[in-house]
């Protein structure tokens, strides 16, 4: 039996050394056991799913699932749980998930990363000069840096659909009607139609809210709202055509999509949650956030969904230094300076667009591991989902899940501090010395 299991070893071993060298750059997609990238198979999985039972028990979501790569391997996948409470459809490794705000760094970064390394726009370009409806307003000098680390003072938030509607309930004149027409042609639920130049006054509040002082910290979505436009002014190519043909076909990330609907069956993507204030209905298939499907599904800070491998795909990329498949991307000193802290010095955690660790870690307010590398970078979507990759460690996390169902109340997966502590078994499982 140990002879037996020695070649079963020295045969994984050489499928592993031989995929290395034949796409060093090429996350496989294929799991591979843990200890051939120097981790612990048993920390690994018993960990992650004594985190899960607890979390599944407690209902932080109807169900789950958690990708490992190392050294640009897949070394862990696996799913939980069900689509929704009712217990009917089990969570498959190749469903679609809505992924919130990890939408920026998936969707808007990539875009303005080999925008800038075209020289189309710089970080320290003002919005004015890439964004010209914001020429003569108090956002005009607000630098792309200043913007992308959420330090330019803009607002957090603007709940948009709140002003389509009058005191007595009723929807206000050319904003929603329960039928489709020329007029009203953008599908935001099922029978709840939107006015074709309501997307207007979205940018229009935009442009005229307030905002505070610079270098202040606020994490904010609007900015994001303007990089599609930014991104089609620049490049010539509508925002979703730009990122397909740029990155995700060619990477083979080809579930990466706006407005899951039109791409997979419903019983393909997870739901999310039923909607009892706006929608009034269980929104599935189409975008969570309320901003992003009245600007018909697509915007530059909510609205990508997909599937787990194919996101690690674009993950892995980064970690790469910007390379994938033999093909450059992005500039390897551009990802660079995406992903390390801008404003340390002032506390602020930030990399450009991307998320990072605190710079004091604090277990209840961390989004990482305590063992986490100052390099790690990532994001967190509002749906219930996350990345983190850390260079330091050639290590890529992912999780997914729809804690938004039935109810965005729900906040276990918060209170139980369920991504973080995964996260944190990961780096237990990485053997010393590796």
């Amino acid at each position: 039996m140990k002879l037996k299991n020695h070649l079963l070893r020295l045969l994984l071993l050489t499928i592993s050394f031989s995929n290395l060298f034949a796409q060093a750059d090429t996350l496989s997609i294929c799991c591979m056991p843990s200890y051939l990238v120097g981790m612990n198979d048993s920390i690994l999985e018993n960990g992650i799913d004594e985190i899960m039972a607890e979390a599944l028990e407690a209902k932080a979501f109807p169900g789950a699932q958690v990708l490992v790569a190392r050294k640009g391997k897949l070394i862990y996948h696996k799913a939980w749980g069900f689509h929704t409470y009712d217990s009917i459809r089990k969570v498959q490794l190749e469903d679609v998930y809505d992924f919130a705000s990890i939408t920026k760094v998936s969707a808007s970064l990539p875009a303005i990363m080999k925008l800038v390394d075209d020289e189309k726009i710089n970080l320290e370009s003002p919005l004015k000069a890439f964004y010209p409806d914001f020429y003569k307003t108090n956002k005009e000098d607000m630098t792309l840096r200043r913007l992308l680390t959420h330090t330019a003072g803009l607002k957090a938030w603007i709940p948009f659909w709140r002003d389509t509607k009058k005191k007595n309930g009723k929807w206000k004149r050319r904003t929603f009607k329960t039928k489709p027409s020329k007029r009203y042609p953008i599908p935001i639920a099922e029978n709840l139609y939107q006015h074709r130049n309501y997307q207007k006054k979205i940018f229009k509040a935009i442009k005229d809210s307030p905002v505070s002082e610079e270098g202040r910290y606020v994490y904010s979505d609007m900015s994001f709202y303007l990089y599609p436009t930014v991104v089609e002014n620049l490049s010539g190519q509508p925002f979703e055509t730009f990122l397909k043909e740029n990155f995700y076909k060619k990477i083979g990330a080809n579930s990466l999509t706006f407005n899951a609907y039109q791409h997979f069956p419903l019983e393909k993507i997870i739901p999310t949650e039923r909607d009892t204030f706006f929608r009034m209905s269980q929104i599935h298939g189409k975008v969570h956030d309320e901003g992003a499907i009245m600007l018909g599904g697509i915007s530059g800070h909510a609205g990508l969904f997909g599937k787990a491998v194919d996101l690690a795909k674009l993950f892995q990329m980064y970690l790469n230094g910007g390379t994938y498949g033999g093909q450059r991307f992005i500039k390897e000193e551009t990802l660079k300076e995406f992903t390390r802290y801008q404003y340390p010095a002032q506390g602020i955690r930030r990399g450009i667009g991307f998320d990072k660790p605190l710079i004091e870690y604090h277990p209840q307010k961390s989004s990482t591991a305590k063992d986490a590398s100052p390099d790690t970078f990532g994001h967190s979507g509002y749906t219930g989902t996350l990345v983190w990759a850390d260079p330091k460690y050639d290590l890529l996390y992912i999780f997914l899940s729809n804690r938004v169902y039935p109810s965005r109340l729900s906040r276990a997966i918060y209170d139980l501090n369920i991504r973080p502590r995964i996260h944190q078994v990961i780096y237990d499982a990485i053997l010393e010395g590796n």
